[in-house]
């Protein structure tokens, strides 16, 4: 059993440390207004979450003549003016908006803080948000971040609680023929309304009708860029399946377009998410993504969404809405989001979402600190667990018990493998010991491992949440020791990890007895004790708590379980075979009959069978 639990272990490293890898390497025709980046580069100063693509605005400066040529005859009016900026305070956020373009320039939440204590502003500075591109009847690709609106309102707005407000800005083309934008507000929800009317432009845009966009996604919010990069993704809803873009390869621009129904389409980083709500929309959607690098070995995604709506004349009223702010389960599930927080795929999502999820939570409404949440959570986890763990914990001390036989068959049979395997089943048999007993249950208990591993590197409330001690952030690695070398990429020793490492070693040290498994006693926890050590430390907190269980665990079923099993009793026991022992044996069998028709006795396997019987 021991061989089996090893790989067993072994396997949920590789899976890990796959995941890890997997996760860390992993436009319109008329107008390339979507294109992320134009002969652009990356800066990044000491702050890499401030690292944006700086543009390269390289046309000149518009006259009169310049203008009518660039815009043409409908919109050269609108390429002078003043901008002026109007602010939209509600509860949960500060919005600015400016009137050149008409567009989103800032997004500040109030209850949200970057990692280092300013408050959480989610668009990349110089951004304008939420513009509009179309082509014109006379073939000027027209850009709404270009053009000077008429804002309709107060410069400065104020919502609170239930109450609402609006925000209109106008192009007055011509008698009845306007583009409108109107924004409303709601006090106390991240989600404004964002409607479009069109009236009277059946000679003025072309009937492939505009777009509405959001380019180069949200800002960083976190310290190390890559970590957040990590995360960032563009994902559209689409016919009841979620599609999603994730640039992965550095400097190559990734695209793709969905269509049908389509429920919403998202930019995200780690946390926070910029979302466009259509409402009753059957069309198109282009998503656009690309890496860059950027100084430190650092890297930045951006990602662009645009909703492409035709237009066939005449006045016509497109209702949207917006939601910007955090990834919070509770929050984006009311606008039909739950999706866009990363619970995991397939059975692992539902075990996050209807059921690790609701009691963690649950937990924490009655303790405050996360922390102490985590290890509440992990004992009644360890709880629920029992029946599985303990009968993993009961196989491996009867594996344990077995040992020493096992060692005098393998010393009486050294120069024969065959023979050894032979007469290691047969002792199996005798005591009723099913090799695979201690796997099977640890097995039972990956999906719900692996769920907790989504739901803790991804999960908002643990952000910037202040345990005790070293630990000022759960959602973050917890490193107290830079090593002055690279060790399988990794150069920070994290506490937690260092910890769980040496609660794994202990549990291997109470369980392996093979002495050929002895070296593992040491490589496995060293191993998992590197690969941990990027890891959230809220989820090496919970690891740790369950590795401290565990041993709690084996130590009262090695010393203080009322009837203890012998090898005596094992061997008196009713015996019962597992299907693995049964599968083995046959398999035995068929080596056997192999190996004597090499040797040119031919054996029928399945007359032996019989036989047996």
């Amino acid at each position: 059993m021991e061989r089996n639990n090893l790989i067993a272990i072994l396997l949920i490293g590789v899976v890990f440390m796959g995941y890890m890898w997997w996760t860390t390497e992993n436009a319109p025709p008329k107008k390339n207004t979507n294109a992320l980046f134009q002969d652009s580069t990356i800066t990044g100063e000491s702050d890499e979450s401030d690292a944006k693509p700086e543009f390269v605005d390289d046309s000149p400066v518009i006259d009169s003549l310049g203008a009518a040529d660039k815009f043409g005859r409908y919109f050269s009016q609108f390429a002078f003016g003043e901008e002026k900026i109007y602010t939209v305070e509600t509860d949960l956020y500060i919005a600015k908006f400016s009137s050149y373009g008409a567009n989103l320039v800032e997004f500040t939440l109030k209850d949200y803080t970057k990692w280092d204590g300013v408050p959480s502003q989610l668009i990349w500075e110089g951004d304008k948000q939420l513009f509009l591109d179309f082509l014109s009847v006379d073939g000027r690709p027209i850009d709404s971040r270009e053009l000077y609106f008429e804002i309709e309102g107060a410069d400065s707005i104020r919502v609170r609680n239930e109450d609402t407000a609006e925000l209109s800005a106008v192009l007055k083309i011509g008698d009845n023929q306007y583009i409108k934008k109107v924004f409303k507000f709601y006090g106390n929800e991240y989600i404004f309304d964002h409607n479009i009317e069109l009236a009277g432009l059946d000679k003025v845009i072309k009937k492939n009708g505009y777009e509405l966009n959001w380019a180069n996604g949200v800002k960083y919010q976190e310290y190390r860029s890559d970590m957040e990069s990590n995360y960032a993704e563009v994902v559209t809803s689409a016919n009841g399946e979620l599609i999603t873009l994730d640039a992965s390869d550095y400097d190559e621009e990734y695209k793709e377009s969905v269509s049908g129904s389509i429920d919403f389409a998202s930019v995200k980083s780690k946390y926070f998410q910029a979302a466009i709500i259509p409402n009753n929309f059957d069309g198109d959607v282009q998503m656009i993504g690309v890496r860059k690098r950027i100084k430190d070995n650092g890297f930045v995604e951006h990602y662009n969404v645009s909703i492409q709506r035709p237009y066939e004349g005449g006045n016509v009223k497109h209702q949207y809405k917006v939601y910007v702010g955090p990834l919070d389960y509770d929050v984006v599930s009311q606008y039909g989001m739950s999706e866009t927080v990363n619970l995991g795929w397939w059975i692992f999502r539902y075990i996050g979402e209807y059921l690790l999820m609701p009691f963690f939570l649950l937990l924490h409404s009655f303790i405050p600190n996360w922390g102490f949440t985590i290890i509440i959570f992990s004992i009644a986890l360890k709880l629920i667990l029992m029946p599985l763990s303990k009968g993993q914990l009961e196989s491996s001390r009867k594996m344990k018990l077995l040992a020493p036989e096992i060692a005098k068959i393998r010393e009486k049979y050294a120069e024969n493998t065959q023979k050894q395997q032979q007469e290691t089943m047969a002792l199996y048999g005798q005591y009723g010991v099913n090799p695979m007993g201690g796997c099977f249950p640890m097995l039972l208990q990956m999906p719900i491992l692996y769920t907790l591993w989504t739901v803790f590197s991804t999960n908002i409330h643990l952000r910037q949440a202040e345990f005790g001690l070293w630990i000022n952030d759960l959602s973050m690695p917890d490193y107290i020791l830079t090593l002055p070398f690279s060790i399988m990429g990794f150069e920070s020793l994290s506490g937690l990890a260092l910890a769980m490492s040496v609660t794994m070693f202990i549990q291997q040290k109470m369980t392996i007895s093979d002495p050929k498994q002895k070296a593992m006693v040491y490589m496995m926890p060293l191993l998992f004790m590197f690969m941990f050590s990027n890891f959230p430390s809220g989820l090496n907190l919970y690891y740790f708590m369950f590795n401290i269980l565990g041993i709690i665990q084996q130590v009262y079923v090695n010393y203080f379980q009322k009837n203890q099993i012998s090898l005596a009793e094992m061997r008196k026991s009713p015996k019962k075979e597992g299907f693995f022992t049964k599968k083995m044996k046959e398999m035995q069998q068929i080596a056997e009959a192999q190996q004597k028709a090499k040797n040119g006795n031919p054996v029928n396997p399945n007359k032996r069978k019989r036989k047996n019987k």
